[in-house]
């Protein structure tokens, strides 16, 4: 059974006549009437009755019809999937962002990757690193961007960029001033604390061994909460480079006595089979 026999077979089942379904279905009346002359000599006896006033279905026909009328319907939803498919319309890829890192690069890197396969559906999801970690192994990202160290047996590791942390304050605070900013002088300003911050414990231990406490004015996990306060001239607040905005109202010195820098990783589970999308997207991720 062929697909055009199906399909001139309801055409007539329609038009109860078979010029009118020669008609409406683009093709000359001898052709349609072979493929129903064929049809029939395939299921073993006759489909229509033909008469003065048109033709009607036999009880044979009238057997087929609802079946071949799924099989016509199933037709065009598998080409419709096959044409979704071929044409790649969707591919969804979830990404889970560490809540500490900063979404310039990783934003401009996400647009370069939709110019090239503008058929993705970005889906970026920012939480703390260990609800990522978890949502990674059971399949809900694709790849999660975090700082965080890892086990190797676990996660495939790919090294995105280094970058380094610097005080951010406001375009009128004394600080701006300074070319750099020593640990001595941070111990003497009010601080804006991001109690999730991985370089955090690294500088307070630093300042301790150095006889410097860092005073927090102000403590927030949202980075967006600390710029405002900073733009306000209420203290200084140490982020990645990433994460520092292009802002007219702020400015950003280093730190001196201290390399303070950090290590941003591109994580997928080993036991998850990792897509060609998801492969290409972290090589983006990775250039500068």
């Amino acid at each position: 059974m062929e697909m055009n026999q199906v399909r001139y077979f309801l055409a007539v089942c329609e038009h109860r006549n078979f010029t009118h379904a020669a008609s409406a279905s683009n093709v000359s009346q001898p052709s349609l009437t072979a493929a129903i002359k064929k049809l029939e000599d395939e299921m073993g006896g006759p489909l229509f009755i033909r008469d003065r006033a048109g033709c009607r279905l036999t009880p044979l026909g009238k057997l087929l019809r609802p079946r071949l009328e799924r099989v016509q319907q199933e037709t065009r939803e598998a080409k419709a999937e096959a044409v979704r498919h071929a044409r790649l319309e969707r591919v969804p890829i979830s990404i889970g962002v560490g809540e500490t890192i900063g979404h310039n690069r990783i934003s401009a890197a996400v647009e370069r990757f939709r110019t090239r396969l503008p058929q993705a559906e970005i889906e970026l999801i920012v939480a703390a690193t260990d609800d990522l970690l978890t949502g990674l192994r059971e399949g809900d990202y694709d790849i999660v961007v975090t700082a965080r160290q890892v086990s190797p047996e676990l996660y495939r590791i790919d090294p995105l960029y280094r970058e380094e942390y610097r005080v951010v304050i406001a375009k009128d605070h004394p600080l701006c001033q300074l070319q750099a900013v020593t640990l001595e002088t941070l111990a003497n300003t009010n601080m804006l604390d991001r109690p999730n911050c991985e370089m955090r414990d690294t500088l307070h231990a630093t300042c301790s061994d150095l006889g410097h406490v860092l005073y927090a004015a102000y403590r927030s996990n949202r980075v967006d909460w600390l710029l405002e306060l900073a733009r306000q001239g209420s203290g200084a607040v140490i982020l990645p480079a990433t994460a520092i905005p292009a802002d007219p109202a702020l400015e950003s010195r280093p730190v001196e006595g201290i390399e303070i820098a950090r290590e941003v990783v591109a994580l997928r589970f080993r036991h998850q089979a990792s897509r060609p999308e998801a492969n290409q997207l972290v090589q983006e991720l990775s250039r500068s």
